[in-house]
């Protein structure tokens, strides 16, 4: 995975406090007029490209959808203020992940160490010596030894290493958007559902054989000194409520470095697909089932970078004949 879109999940889909700790310098700056034209080719005519809040309604039922962000911030305050009607007055909210979810997935992770770890061949064993040693001499640099990184599963590694130095120590926090939500939620009673299995990210991180997932993880090895400004950049984009540009961004930083352009959209488009456009699509029956079913608005919350897109949720929900209107975060 290319390492600049790791930084986005890890801003995006990773539970951690980064923002609070990580000082950078935001990215967007640092475009040349080439690179800037190249963003805005993306973002021209990209459905919700901007917003995290949106309202969508058809025929009596109500859905508010929120773009979250998994990483504790100061300046979610402000926000969870302004969203705690909407979650007082809602009938049912919906989240990646709700708390009974999280505990279903705390006992698999007790129980089922594959899960994380590799439980046959270990990265040594499927990576040639010269990149084995890349890889360990990475993870030592993150305070992983080299023989528990052995065992890592490729993405929980990278992962890893693709989290700042200033966030290594944060990694357990929970004080995003999504928690917060649930707090809320929980305060006042309104029930909460997961939109998709406990198991649906391990299962597409590990769709790829062993061989290729650990070829990707030597390819992705973290610049360290850029890592800060990359998640710097995505909370700020993300408080701007410009989620499309962070992820374009993305794409034209790795860019930068690339000695095969061909090979990183490719990897791109992949990921997108696997991580973003399939989650969402399942995601759709549960967000109508849910509508159709509960008298009270519908709050579905999740990463924001889920929002937009062609094959983002509310493009979706409009293909489906929801009206949707934007809503102030």
């Amino acid at each position: 995975m290319p390492r600049p879109a790791f930084a986005l999940l890890l801003a995006l889909a990773l539970p951690s406090a980064a923002a609070a700790q990580c000082h950078g310098t935001d990215l967007r700056a640092s475009l040349t007029a080439e690179e800037q034209a190249e963003q805005q080719a993306a973002l021209d005519g990209l459905p919700y490209a901007t917003g995290n809040h949106w309202l969508a309604e058809k025929d009596g039922e109500v859905i508010h959808l929120i773009g979250t962000i998994h990483l504790g911030d100061a300046r979610l305050d402000p926000v969870v203020a302004r969203l705690a009607p909407v979650i007082e007055a809602a009938g049912l909210l919906l989240l990646e992940a709700d708390t009974a979810a999280k505990t279903r997935l705390e006992q698999r992770m007790a129980t089922e160490p594959g899960l994380l770890t590799l439980t046959g061949a270990t990265l040594p064993e499927v990576l040639p010596e010269a990149d084995w040693q890349r890889l360990a001499e990475a993870a030592r640099s993150r305070g992983i030894p080299a023989v528990m990184a052995a065992k890592f599963q490729p993405w929980m590694l990278s992962m890893l290493l693709a989290t700042p130095a200033c966030a290594m120590d944060l990694l357990q926090a929970d004080g995003g958007l999504d928690a917060q939500l649930q707090d809320l939620a929980d305060t006042a009673e309104v029930p909460t559902r997961a939109l998709e299995p406990v198991d649906t990210i391990f299962n597409v991180f590990n769709a790829e054989p062993l061989e290729v997932q650990a070829q990707m993880l030597v390819a992705s090895l973290p610049d360290q000194d850029t890592g800060a400004d990359q998640i710097v950049t995505t909370i700020n984009a993300y408080f701007d409520e410009a989620n499309a540009e962070a992820w374009t961004l993305s794409r034209v930083i790795a860019q930068r470095g690339a000695t095969d352009s061909a090979a990183l959209d490719a990897a791109f488009d992949a990921m997108e697909t696997q991580l973003l456009t399939n989650r969402n699509r399942a995601w759709i029956p549960v967000i109508l089932q849910a509508a159709a079913t509960t008298e009270a608005p519908v709050v579905a919350a999740f990463g924001a970078a889920h929002l937009f897109g062609e094959d983002g949720v509310a493009n979706l929900l409009a293909a489906e004949g929801y009206s949707l209107r934007r809503l102030p975060f």
